[in-house]
């Protein structure tokens, strides 16, 4: 393993660059212009702080969020009546979100933003978040992948087999088939779950070394529902502005 050395940028033009999937993990910049800077952080309250001009805004920007997307404080929920208001709340949240879509022009839920997914392979994305999570961490399924998920370019590298899912990209109604089909398992689960099983133990699908409890794994799902709606909303609002 070789060590990895900073690389320094000192008075660089770094004006329009684009970091996709990059580890920026203790970066400093110092006496930067940062006009219209756009920072998308999923993993931000883990542990760490995010300080502009010394001001940890950690909290402040997640506390936004919530009040942005109302429920979205509910994915922390411990115990298995909070778990189902907070699946609840999250089915109120999309299905407004997909109405909007589905009243916009033809082909909306194909358009690609930025090179981000499209509407529709969001909700594919979420089918295979929800068979990792549930259907092969909790519930240990064989073969807990729907044919109309979507993996994305990692998941390959920590073991998945990705010719579990078709080799064609579904129609529309046949990825709302998919995202109903899973979005009944959960609630099913949700529905029976108690708290001794919640406290349960399961591996974590992608590094199995690792222990999980069934809570934590359903906490997942529910951050990786949150954290794609916020992105199926964004990029309708850059569409309707006509930014595709």
């Amino acid at each position: 393993m070789t060590d990895h050395q900073p690389e320094v940028f000192d008075h660089r033009n770094l004006r329009g660059a684009r970091f996709t999937a990059c580890d920026l993990t203790g970066a400093v910049m110092r006496g930067v212009m940062a006009d219209d800077v756009e920072i998308d952080s999923p993993w931000l309250l883990e542990g760490g702080h995010l300080l502009v001009n010394g001001v940890d805004v950690t909290a402040y920007v997640d506390g936004e969020l919530d009040r942005r997307f109302p429920g979205r404080s509910q994915r922390r929920a411990g115990d298995p009546e909070g778990l189902r208001a907070a699946w609840q709340a999250l089915g109120a949240a999309w299905s407004v979100t997909v109405a909007r879509a589905e009243s916009m022009p033809s082909g909306t839920v194909d358009v690609s933003v930025a090179g981000e997914w499209s509407f529709a392979q969001t909700l594919r994305h979420l089918v295979m978040a929800t068979d990792t999570w549930l259907g092969r961490a909790v519930l240990g399924l064989e073969q807990p992948y729907h044919r109309h998920g979507l993996a994305n370019a990692e998941a390959e590298e920590d073991g998945l087999d990705l010719s579990v899912f078709a080799p064609t990209p579904p129609t529309w109604e046949e990825v709302m088939a998919a995202r109903a089909e899973r979005v009944g398992m959960v609630e099913r689960y949700l529905a029976g779950v108690t708290p001794d099983v919640l406290a349960e133990e399961r591996a974590n699908p992608w590094a199995p070394q690792y222990p999980e409890t069934v809570l934590s794994c359903l906490h997942t799902i529910l951050e990786e529902e949150w954290e794609h709606h916020r992105y199926a909303v964004r990029d309708l609002d850059a569409v309707e502005a006509g930014g595709a």
